[in-house]
């Protein structure tokens, strides 16, 4: 049994090779992530996904919303959505993420996902509308989920638990040389709310 809570150490790369990634634990009390994951349930503008696979549209259970400081057109699964303006809420969350991280975002990609049966398969970031080798910030609230890499050619995982309010940054070569999944699970029955924070290059 553990006593004490041992510190995270934010500066780890939590990736062997080919890329880092930096897991800060929680930078949100429960307190502000509670209440944040109250406010961007009610207040964000969520649609359900689409993806063109093989040639036929899929709708997802997953709901998705894409907000930003300029109207960014970006495009993935073949599918483009128009950024959203800020809301007050999302502007708090991105300067506290940039000044925890010392590095700058223009958008954010954010996921709402009902419970443990709805995930995210193998994928990278690696749009071109995306700054290459830019920063990705991950901020979880809610439900407490396993994140997982995969390395592109060894097949080496990672698996990270994302905790409520917490945060990790993906940066450098680790969308060209890792895939990211949100695997699937019977365990989880409540919903989270996961903000990626991203630069969009026009």
């Amino acid at each position: 049994m553990k006593l004490f809570n041992v510190p995270i150490d934010t500066k780890k790369n939590q990736l062997p090779k080919g890329g880092i990634v930096n897991y800060y634990g929680k930078v949100f009390n429960k307190s502000e992530a509670d209440s944040y994951l109250v406010t961007l349930l009610e207040k964000i503008k969520w649609r359900n996904d689409e993806a063109i696979i093989f040639g036929k549209k899929i709708i997802t259970k997953r709901k998705v919303a894409w907000y930003g400081e300029k109207p960014f057109e970006y495009t993935y699964s073949k599918t483009t959505k128009v950024a959203l303006p800020w809301t007050e809420e999302l502007l708090e969350i991105k300067t506290k993420t940039e000044e925890i991280t010392g590095e700058t975002y223009n958008s954010c990609l954010l996921n709402l996902y009902h419970n443990g049966s709805e995930g995210m398969a193998w994928h990278s970031d690696g749009e071109k509308d995306l700054k290459k080798n830019g920063a990705i910030a991950s901020l979880t609230f809610g439900a407490k989920r396993k994140f997982a890499f995969k390395h592109k050619k060894t097949k080496e995982k990672i698996d990270l638990l994302l905790e409520h309010g917490s945060l990790l940054v993906m940066k450098g070569e680790t969308q060209t040389n890792w895939l990211h999944r949100l695997p699937l699970t019977n365990k989880i029955t409540t919903a989270r709310v996961n903000l990626t924070f991203r630069t969009i290059v026009k």
